[in-house]
């Protein structure tokens, strides 16, 4: 299958470094042999949904667009408490997010929907092009130690829930509470990435190919108003109208109102009506997803053509040698038979 932009070699998936990422999908099934409580369940979609929170709230919406502010402790409680979701540390993850709106659905964007499904969802971090902390792309975060310790030991937050939810569950709360949230979680936040540019409706012309979906922003604590946010980055607020379900902000509001979180961001009144598709403006993003597809089809049907044409060529070619040699073979017995025998020839 074809798609608008081709992976270069080093986007390859090493798939020995990735063998932890595929053996935690596999030990929820070990619940087999625990059986399953309603308190896993209960504890399961808790965690998916707690941790959801701090992945959009604290990830996204505050270390990748800075669309609130926050005192250095809550900055810290906010960093650790998405760590338990097993996404790395703050500054990889804020640091990539923040490539993915600089280059947009082009070739540098590091999980672009246009090099598929597969790679947009979760190719991109299983390979080694991305292991490292873009530091450059984060640098008024990296200069927190503590920031930097819990970047470089982010695996401290997710041991520490999975202890305690083993001392306080068993060994059934720790296959379906911990690790089955944890699957479900990856795959919540990866769907931004890969369908959030191909489903759903646009409302705002963007240089990218975003959608809004509620039924994404159900899974997601309202990340799915997904060109709302490429429309206005740097809003807290990612469900712009009332009837756009939105509980990170909802829950960001609720801490402002204590003093914990402020300045929470919000596109202007006047913003929300402007670069609207069905008043007429062009939708830039979509003309060059379709335009980039369009090329590269263009450039295969080429391809074709002249592979078809080479092999025509050497078709025709191949015959008329094969033509010449048969004239002359027959050239070559028509002359033998002329020829006198060698005791009868003329001196």
């Amino acid at each position: 299958m074809q798609h608008a932009i081709t992976r270069a070699p080093d986007e390859r998936v090493n798939w020995v470094s990735s063998i932890p990422f595929f053996i935690i999908h596999l030990l929820p099934f070990a619940a087999i042999f625990t059986g399953v409580k309603m308190i896993d369940v209960a504890t399961c979609i808790f965690l998916y949904y707690i941790r959801m929170f701090f992945v959009t709230a604290g990830y996204h919406r505050y270390f990748a667009h800075r669309s609130y502010k926050m005192g250095r402790v809550m900055q810290f409680i906010m960093a650790f408490g998405a760590t338990t979701a097993m996404q790395k540390g703050p500054l990889w993850w804020a640091a990539h997010h923040r490539n993915h709106h600089k280059y947009s659905d082009t070739p540098q964007d590091v999980h672009s929907p246009q090099k598929g499904f597969w790679w947009s969802h979760v190719g991109w971090i299983l390979c080694d092009k991305y292991s490292d902390t873009e530091v450059d792309q984060i640098q008024d975060f990296a200069k927190y130690p503590e920031l930097r310790w819990l970047n470089k030991y982010n695996w401290v937050g997710p041991w520490l829930l999975g202890a305690v939810v083993f001392l306080t569950l068993g060994a059934s709360g720790l296959f379906i509470g911990f690790f089955l949230s944890t699957v479900l979680l990856w795959h919540g936040t990866f769907i931004v990435n890969s369908l959030a540019h191909v489903f759903g409706r646009r409302r705002f012309v963007t240089l990218d190919t975003s959608r809004n979906s509620f039924l994404i922003s159900l899974f997601t604590c309202g990340e799915g108003w997904h060109n709302n946010h490429h429309y206005y980055q740097s809003s807290a607020k990612q469900g712009f109208f009332w009837w756009e379900f939105d509980p990170s902000y909802y829950v960001l509001k609720s801490l402002s109102w204590v003093g914990l979180v402020s300045d929470l961001r919000k596109p202007p009144q006047r913003a929300l009506y402007k670069e609207r598709i069905k008043e007429g403006n062009f939708d830039l993003g979509m003309f060059g997803a379709q335009w980039a597809k369009a090329t590269q089809a263009l450039s295969q049907a080429q391809k074709h053509a002249q592979e078809f044409a080479g092999a025509k060529k050497r078709a025709v070619d191949g015959f008329v040698d094969s033509a010449k040699k048969t004239a002359d073979d027959l050239a070559l017995m028509a002359q033998s038979k002329k020829s006198p025998p060698l005791g009868l020839q003329e001196d």
